[in-house]
């Protein structure tokens, strides 16, 4: 049996297969000037790659943090001229990330990029408290998706830093989520809170969590968006789910971000959509002094270039030059 296609086709944008969501934010970064970026350890072909790439998209100008020798050999490897761009040499992966951080507090740079390093180095190196980028408001992650079956980008947070946030926590990492959404133009973005039931239910703290943040956002704890939950997953995404729950809400059924219970939930969340939904995705720490482009070791170009594209808009967005 020939099973239907799983999702629509993606059109080609510069060689790359790319979807509508993701189409339509690269377009929205062709006015704005590059964001000058320290790219951590770009020491494979993969990483260099995705560095090479967002800059010939107009969206940051690379500075290459790491082993020079072994730089240009990844250059080489990638087909790739060096001509013209900055090399800031380093002893290893972990001397990469600390002389990024230095960049930022240099102002010699407005932005990281995750190179061929653990998740753990680079980010160690930037929430140091003596020396790293750390702001007010707790660092978070989110993935933004670009989903076939569904109708915009999707956000999903925390899903790579907080292992087990507590309420104030959650709060910092659903603020932070908004200020990315107005970033990208959604100016009362729908944040849906999720757990495995839509009732506040003591022996599910999540749910009772949920609660209290909505309330939070009453009181105006959190602002700029629209919360609710609890809410199952389903009904978060879903309206028509929603609906045969006798649910009534604004953000059911057309949430912008979801809030994960936990990193565990939200990781599997954000992988099953990648693998079984054909979403594309791209990463970004939110929370610090600068962004931080944050994907995995094993992503592509087009997670590289949407994740440089998310750091663009956010970082002309502080300084009130955002267009969309």
């Amino acid at each position: 049996m020939t099973m239907p296609p799983l999702h629509r086709p993606k059109p080609s944008q510069n060689g790359l297969r790319i979807g509508a969501d993701f189409a339509q934010l690269l377009k929205a970064t062709a006015p704005l000037p590059e964001i000058v970026t320290a790219v951590v350890h770009p020491c494979n072909e993969t990483a260099l790659e995705g560095a090479m790439a967002a800059r010939d998209h107009g969206l940051i100008t690379p500075v290459l943090v790491g082993p020079e020798a072994r730089i240009r050999a990844a250059a080489e490897a990638a087909g790739r001229d060096l001509g013209g761009i900055e090399i800031v040499p380093s002893l290893h992966s972990h001397d990469s990330a600390r002389q990024a951080v230095k960049l930022v507090h240099e102002g010699r740079v407005q932005a990281l990029m995750k190179g061929a390093l653990h998740t753990d180095e680079i980010m160690a190196e930037v929430v140091d408290r003596t020396r790293g980028l750390r702001t007010e408001r707790r660092m978070s992650h989110a993935f933004v998706l670009d989903v076939p079956s569904y109708p915009k980008p999707l956000m999903i947070t925390d899903a790579a830093i907080n292992i087990f946030p507590d309420l104030t926590t959650k709060a910092d990492i659903i603020q932070n989520a908004i200020g990315l959404c107005h970033a990208l133009g959604v100016a009362a973005p729908r944040v849906a809170l999720l757990s495995a039931v839509e009732t506040i239910t003591p022996k599910i703290p999540s749910t009772v969590e949920a609660g209290a943040l909505c309330k939070m956002a009453d009181r105006g704890q959190i602002t700029g968006a629209l919360l609710d939950g609890p809410l199952a997953f389903d009904n978060a995404i879903s309206r028509e789910a929603a609906l045969a729950k006798g649910i009534v809400s604004e953000v059911a059924g057309e949430a912008d971000i979801l809030v994960a219970p936990d990193m565990e939930s939200g990781n599997m969340i954000a992988k099953q959509l990648i693998y079984l939904a054909g979403a594309d995705c791209a990463g970004i720490v939110l929370g610090a002094r600068v962004p931080v482009m944050l994907t995995s070791r094993a992503d592509g170009t087009l997670a590289r270039i949407v994740s440089a594209a998310l750091a663009q808009l956010l970082a002309h967005h502080k300084q009130g030059r955002s267009i969309l």
